[in-house]
């Protein structure tokens, strides 16, 4: 794991907002009010999808920065990009099958290649161009909505293509265009899909330093936001576009610990544990791990996004598919638990008990 990539995670943490710190800037009208939060927190467990060229040379999604590839070489990798046996069904059908209520999909990473028929992207760096010719997102919001899955969409506003990312004083043409695309690709993300849910932003700070309310000043996240919620005014929006988010997140495997924290949240970290995208170094999480990350992460009050990155074919490797089937099977025993509870009445004690209620209160163990 490159530096970048350490403080990328680092940065996203939960704890600061306890503090109030780092959350970002916020408007009339920019977040939801609770009461139209309540469903996003029912769910509590949902599927996290990395998946794009950089399955192709399967070290990871980081990939094109950790390695120096020229941003040229690594457009070619679009050349092999045709995976015949990609299925959203299936992925849907797995994430049914591991108990889970919503999927987010990363429509566009930072190496900058959308996953959609998209007429904003610089250089028409996306999935219609290549031999697949196809409109990814489009078959997986499909397939959620068939599923009874509610549909969230990641989006990077970070381009490694565009130098301006890393010196948008220094660069303001490049980085201009930069800003181009993301309002041009979010807005195609939230106009041409139907009914978005979850609107998952990443990438937001500059030249990989400071944080993303650091990065306000450059995207406008209100009016960004503004945007978004004109073509979707009830979607779920996390803060990592500078803007102060609906929920907060937490980012990467390490335990949770610590008294209930009282606003919503979420937990997102990787079942292969050598990185989000694929890898063909496998780290598979325990199983005992993820339902004590799970149970760890309710009883404080958050949600779960576990995360998967499918081979370059678009195929959840059948190990992890195993995997997330012995999570559902705990979960159609213990869900009661789970779902659709708040935490407490009693305060969670590390490595030993939490509680959560919904009418009758539940005891869920670590």
């Amino acid at each position: 794991m490159s530096d970048a990539e350490r403080k990328s995670m680092e940065k996203g943490k939960v704890y600061p907002a306890l503090k109030g710190a780092g959350q970002g800037v916020s408007g009339p009208g920019s977040n939801l009010p609770p009461e139209k939060m309540q469903w996003w927190e029912d769910q509590k467990f949902g599927m996290f999808i990395h998946w794009g060229l950089y399955a192709i040379p399967a070290t990871g999604e980081w990939t094109m920065f950790n390695q120096k590839i020229p941003a040229e070489e690594y457009a070619r990798l679009a050349d092999q990009f045709n995976p015949k046996h990609f299925s959203a069904t299936e992925w849907a059908k797995v994430a049914k099958e591991a108990g889970m209520k919503y999927m987010v999909m990363v429509s566009r990473h930072h190496d900058g290649f959308a996953l959609w028929n998209s007429p904003s992207s610089y250089r028409h760096f996306d999935s219609w161009e290549t031999a697949a010719h196809r409109d990814f997102v489009k078959e997986y919001t499909d397939a959620c909505r068939k599923a009874g899955l509610y549909v969230g969409i990641y989006y990077s506003p970070l381009d490694w293509r565009f130098p301006g990312y890393f010196d948008p004083k220094g660069l303001p043409d490049n980085a201009a265009l930069l800003k181009k695309q993301t309002y041009g690709q979010v807005e195609e993300l939230m106009k041409n899909y139907g009914k978005i849910d979850i609107l998952w932003y990443d990438g937001g700070w500059l030249a990989h330093k400071g944080t993303d309310a650091d990065a306000a000043w450059f995207w406008e996240p209100l009016k960004l936001n503004a945007m978004v919620r004109s073509y979707n005014p009830d979607v779920v929006i996390n803060p990592r576009s500078g803007m102060v988010g609906d929920f907060q997140t937490d980012e990467g495997g390490a335990d949770v610990k610590g008294p209930i924290i009282p606003f919503p949240w979420e937990k997102c970290l990787n079942l292969n544990e050598t990185s989000w995208g694929y890898n063909k170094a496998q780290r598979l999480m325990p199983l005992k791990k993820i339902i004590n990350m799970l149970v760890n992460t309710v009883d404080r009050g958050g949600n779960m996004l576990l995360n998967v990155g499918p081979d370059p074919d678009g195929v959840i490797p059948p190990a992890h598919v195993d995997r997330l089937r012995e999570v559902g099977q705990w979960l159609a025993k213990n869900g009661e638990s789970i779902y659709q509870t708040r935490p407490g009445p009693f305060q969670p004690v590390d490595d030993f008990y939490g509680a959560t209620s919904r009418g009758i209160k539940y005891i869920s163990t670590c």
